[in-house]
């Protein structure tokens, strides 16, 4: 890779967060570049289209604007009486390599972004191969309000209310062939969008497009989610528009966005991280208190809540990110140690 990597000793507890994050709401406008007020009216109405912005629910004093297009779900009990991460911090700290390495870069590069149209692709060990618009994500599917931890492997953790259907009613729709064991996922490559898949430098060396893969019987986990929205609307781009994968008993990294193709396949997928770092990244990715990260402990993690920087917490990481009840029969007799 491209990027330095701190050593272990010298991440702190703060490290991973940047002030800018936590500027007031106005500033977080301004940021996003979204001034309402000044857009064209073409320009406002392709935007609504998009899902990138909305009514007037958010309005802030100053007549700007940010929110994207409500989304109609049912309520579940998934994640009740958590914490909530603020949506300000979850619309502005991201990691998304396509549009910089940096926190702050995604919302930054991405505002432009083209989610609709769009296709996705099912295919591969499938008797009914299928291509889904944008509009099939949001009508074909019957939507969920469901509220998940996400932990970060780089030791940080948000809790998030995420919008979509579950992957396997999707898969079923598709209709797996028996010999399918595996399915691989594939992000958008379109360099001229995404500046990280034009640049080295700003998309940290990876070789786009990012892949991702899961078991089929953890794709078929009524836990793992396709997600098209957060917080009641639809996604942001920085967020992983339209369509991104969601696996709160996994580290972050395998919850691939921005999801144009989703394969079949007898044999284990390449991913990613795995290719890049196969000594740091494993396929499974399961959060495990108990196996660190070659440079840093995966016991505890930093909380982002509420509050300034200087207020936030660690907390102790939990097997399988405190989804084990759900999970761990997936894993039985498996070395959870050499298979991480």
């Amino acid at each position: 890779m491209l990027i330095r990597v701190p050593k272990k000793s010298e991440i702190k507890e703060n490290e991973l967060t940047p002030e800018s994050v936590y500027k007031s709401r106005r500033e977080i406008l301004k940021i996003l570049g979204i001034v309402t007020a000044s857009l064209p009216f073409a320009a406002q109405s392709q935007a609504n289209i998009f899902g990138i912005f909305g009514g007037d629910d958010d309005k802030a004093a100053d007549g700007t604007t940010f929110v994207r297009s409500p989304l109609v779900a049912e309520k579940t009990p998934y994640g009740k009486g958590l914490e909530t991460t603020p949506e300000s911090k979850v619309l502005t700290y991201n990691n998304f390599y396509e549009f910089g390495t940096g926190k702050g870069d995604p919302v930054e590069n991405s505002q432009n972004f083209v989610v609709n149209p769009w296709t996705l692709e099912v295919d591969g060990l499938v008797n009914k191969p299928m291509k889904l618009s944008y509009d099939d994500l949001l009508k074909k599917f019957p939507l969920e309000d469901r509220f998940y931890r996400m932990r970060c492997v780089e030791a940080w953790s948000m809790n998030i209310p995420w919008v979509g259907f579950s992957l396997a009613a999707l898969l079923k729709e598709a209709d797996p062939m028996g010999s399918a064991k595996y399915v691989a996922f594939e992000t958008l490559h379109d360099p001229k969008q995404m500046p990280g898949q034009r640049s080295q430098f700003v998309g940290g060396g990876i070789d786009y497009p990012y892949v991702e893969g899961l078991r089929l019987d953890e794709a078929m986990n009524p836990l793992t989610l396709l997600s098209v929205g957060l917080f009641g609307q639809t996604l942001a781009p920085q967020n992983g528009a339209p369509v991104r994968l969601v696996v709160p008993w996994k580290y972050g990294f395998k919850s691939i966005k921005s999801i144009v193709k989703i394969h079949l396949l007898e044999a284990q997928p390449a991913t990613t991280w795995n290719l890049l770092a196969p000594h740091e990244y494993g396929f499974y990715a399961n959060v495990n208190p108990q196996v660190d990260h070659p440079r840093w402990s995966q016991a505890s993690e930093r909380f982002i809540g509420e509050g300034s920087i200087f207020s936030s917490r660690r907390q102790p990481t939990a097997m399988f990110n405190g989804y084990q009840e759900e999970v761990a029969h997936l894993y039985t007799d498996m070395n959870l140690k050499a298979n991480y």
